[in-house]
Order: structure tokens, then C-alpha cells, then sequence
């Protein structure tokens, strides 16, 4: 899927890595499932990340929401078709909007990352997806690794939806070899010593949009155009390093952190820090001027170049600190929570943004959204205060994406620097905000007369 990226040259984001509330695979053999066990395959992918108990999974809903997830179940059933409509024979999706994206691997495990969460697709849509992680399967040689001649345009966010979905399609050896070898791949592209770079470095710990693992350059040398690390891409780095059960000792989690924090505008010495841009929130990459979607903020006490914190960053700093492990009530995730809250705005990316690049604000407009629903998710929230009342964000943030759904049942954005101007882009991201609305709703429930996608699947944690 497409998220944060350098003007002109957005990137392949789940995640749609992470959608919904699923984790575990699929068991080859077809079971029906009760109604107690489609709700554990829904709170799953919240154990998954480690955030959110089994108590703490019960949502409280009423009467009033019955309507609303009425029309969720709809939409969510004219985007699976909207989606498998556009498979092509061999499994894959390719974009009609973008040469760069018609290869296959960029965008299928996006819109398959959005088809496993989506029961209201049927028996149609989970055909896809099983077709679509088999495509993906098929891309790994008989060595067990993803070869270095397949070009991809976006390998960390491809390695890692790929190797998350194809460890929910099919519990085989061939599956776990192959989602393996995926995430090899993702884990070659870290910043970090096997690359040559330090702790000292900026871009240390984090993922970024680099064609080729992205070594260091020796002194006074080019680094190529895409060496730097970014937020999104580690992101998704990260969820694909817990979806695959990472052991919490491998040093690669302190490193990632490393990085979020540096993306955060905060500081936890006082003698350090400015509070003329120290309000909490995140922003794309330190190590880049035009990666930074709200622009330069100005220069601290200290000399530093500052950047402008807006809405899609703060969201995903959010669920990375927690994510890492980092609790609710430190203050560092207090402070991107109440950036969070003070600025919230279900109709646009917020963020006081230069003037220049005021059209690059609402680019990612669906990637923020779904963003935002996953961090209201982690942080187990269902009204949010702001200054201007409380928000009932479920209630009024799939309200917006019902009304901006297609007749086909797509959703396209007007603005096109994060490439959802291209519908397997933003209706990966626009469906996958609505499921999780509509799990919030429904207090986790699956819609009754929907066969659940995952099958079988049970807690991670």
C-alpha cells in the first residue's frame, strides 16, 4: 500500500501491514466456528502486538450502533468485490494508475493485508486471498529465499505484509518456509551495524524506502536517493518482526525504538529540550528535509533543525512506542497521545503544515485515517476529549468513509502525491479503517452471517 514518501515518490505501506484484530494462521482443513471463537480470531491481532488483554478487548456498544454496523457490513461487502474483481489470473494485483506498481508484489500484499479482514467478502474474497498468498509463496525459489533478480519497488513494505499474510493463509512448511524467507528479506534492510551504520547515526534502528539494502557509504561518498530511514517503513518492519514472534531479546527492538523516539518531537532531558517544538508529536524521518510531509519547524535552543508534527506520523509513533513495548502511561506515549487528542481531525490530516506544502496534507488522507483507528485500537479508546468535546471517533470516522465510498464500492483520493488517487490503494485503507469501526461497534463481535477468514486461528499471546 502507499504511504509516507518523498514528494513524487510515495511508498507502498499494512498494512495495510495490520488491519483488524486477527493473528494465527488458517488450518487447511475447513471447520465452521462458533460465535465465542470468531470473537478471540477478531481480539487476536491485538494480542498479537501485545497491547490489549482479553478483558481489556470488551468494547461496550448499544442499540444505536446496530444501524451503523448494518451499513459497515454492506460497504465492507462492495469493497471485497470492488477488490477481487481485480485480481488477475495469476493472484496478483496490479495497479492501471502507476507504471511503478503494475509489477505484482508492490501492491498485492496490500490488498490482501485488507481481503483477510474482511468476512463480508464471502467465500469470493477469501478465494482471493488464498490465491493472492500463493502468488506470493510462488515467489520464493526452491533455496528458501527470495531471489536478489526479483526487482521490487518497495521491498520492506512487500516483505512485510508478505511474510504476515502467508503465515495466516496456510499452516504448512512450505507456508512458515516461505513467510521466512520474507522476513529475511525485511531484516536485510535494517539500519543498523550489519549495514554499517552506528548508533550515532540519525537513520539508525529504522527501515527505509531503499531498493537494495542500504549500506552505509564510506566517507565522503553519495549515499543513494532513498537511504533514509522513515517512520512508516519501520513501522511496518516492526509489526512484521512481533506478527512472526521475534523473541523480545533480539536487539533489533531497542534499535527500532531508538529510531521512533528520534521521530518524536520530545525531549526526556529538560536541558535539552525547546517547548517551542516539544508538543508530543512525530514526524516522518530526522534524517531527511523533504521526507517530512508538515516541513521544517525552525531551529531549537540548541541549534537543531526541527520539523512540523502532524496527524499520519503521530499515530504511527504512537503504536510503534507501544509496540515496542513502551506503556500507556509513559510520557512519552502520554504526549503523543494528547497530541493526538488536542488536534484531532476525522476530516483531514492535522498538523500546521509550511504553505508549500499544504497539498501534500491530505495526500495520505486514507493512510492517516487508518492509522488513527489503529491507534485509537492500541490505546483501547472509544471516545476521544478534545478540546472541542468528546468525539465518538468509531461512530463518526466510518460515517466520513461511507460517504466518501464509490458506487463500485472503491474509494479514490482527489490528491495524488501518496498515490491514493489509485483505488487498490485507498480501498485497502478506506475498508480497513470501516472493519475496525465496526469491531469497535460491535464490541468485537464477527457479523453473524459472515464466514469468518481465519479459520481455526487462535491467540498468539
Amino acid at each position: 500500500m502507499i504511504a509516507e514518501g518523498r514528494r513524487g515518490h510515495s511508498a507502498l505501506c499494512l498494512c495495510r501491514t495490520f488491519v483488524l484484530p486477527f493473528e494465527g494462521p488458517r488450518q487447511e482443513v475447513e471447520c465452521r466456528v462458533s460465535p465465542v471463537l470468531r470473537t478471540v480470531v477478531l481480539a487476536s491481532w491485538l494480542f498479537a502486538f501485545g497491547v490489549v488483554s482479553a478483558a481489556d478487548e470488551r468494547s461496550k456498544t448499544g442499540p444505536s450502533d446496530a444501524p451503523l454496523a448494518a451499513r459497515i457490513d454492506a460497504a465492507l461487502a462492495r469493497a471485497a468485490g470492488f477488490l477481487v474483481a481485480r485480481q488477475d489470473n495469476d493472484g496478483a494485483w496490479r495497479s492501471t494508475v502507476y507504471g511503478a506498481c503494475k509489477d505484482g508484489p508492490s501492491l498485492t500484499p496490500h490488498v490482501i493485508s485488507c481481503l483477510y479482514f474482511l468476512p463480508q467478502g464471502g467465500p469470493q474474497a477469501r478465494a482471493a486471498f488464498e490465491k493472492g498468498t500463493e502468488y506470493l509463496v510462488g515467489l520464493v525459489g526452491p533455496d528458501g529465499r527470495v531471489g536478489d533478480d526479483l526487482e521490487l519497488i518497495y521491498p520492506v513494505y512487500t516483505a512485510a505484509e508478505a511474510s504476515r499474510m502467508i503465515r495466516k493463509a496456510v499452516d504448512s512448511p512450505r507456508y512458515r518456509r516461505a513467510a521466512a524467507a520474507w522476513l529475511a528479506v525485511l531484516r536485510r534492510h535494517q539500519l543498523n551495524e550489519s549495514l554499517g551504520w552506528r548508533e550515532s547515526d540519525l537513520e539508525y534502528g529504522g527501515w527505509s524506502f531503499a531498493p537494495r539494502p542500504p549500506r552505509k557509504p564510506a566517507a565522503g561518498r553519495e549515499r543513494g536517493a532513498w537511504d533514509w530511514s522513515n517512520l512508516s517503513a519501520t513501522l511496518y518492519g516492526l509489526a512484521a518482526m512481533r506478527s512472526e514472534r521475534v523473541p523480545a531479546s533480539d536487539p533489533s527492538y531497542r534499535q527500532i525504538l531508538l529510531f521512533v523516539q528520534r521521530c518524536q518531537n520530545y525531549s526526556e532531558d529538560p536541558a535539552k529540550g525547546d517547548p517551542r517544538f516539544d508538543d508530543g508529536g512525530f514526524f516522518f524521518s530526522p534524517a531527511d528535509v523533504l521526507l517530512n510531509k508538515a516541513g521544517v519547524a525552525g531551529r531549537d535552543a540548541l541549534g537543531r533543525q526541527r520539523y512540523r508534527s502532524y496527524g499520519s506520523m503521530t499515530a504511527d509513533g504512537l503504536r510503534a512506542m507501544l509496540t515496542c513495548g513502551l506503556p500507556p502511561a509513559h510520557p512519552r506515549v502520554r504526549a503523543a497521545r494528547a497530541w493526538l487528542e488536542k488536534n484531532l481531525d476525522l476530516t483531514r490530516n492535522p498538523g500546521v503544515f509550511e504553505r508549500q506544502n499544504e497539498s501534500l496534507r491530505d495526500a495520505v488522507y486514507y493512510y492517516y485515517c487508518w492509522g488513527l483507528a489503529h491507534a485509537m485500537l492500541h490505546l483501547r479508546v472509544r471516545t476521544v476529549e478534545t478540546p472541542r468535546g468528546p468525539v465518538d471517533w468509531p461512530v463518526e470516522l466510518t460515517r466520513i468513509m461511507l460517504d466518501k465510498q464509490r458506487p463500485n464500492g472503491s474509494w479514490v483520493n482527489a490528491w495524488t502525491e501518496g498515490r491514493e488517487d489509485d483505488p487498490l490503494v485507498a480501498t485497502s485503507f478506506a475498508a480497513s479503517v470501516l472493519a475496525i469501526g465496526r469491531h469497535v461497534l460491535s464490541g468485537g463481535q464477527t457479523p453473524a452471517a459472515c464466514p469468518t477468514p481465519a479459520q481455526g486461528a487462535t491467540p498468539t499471546k
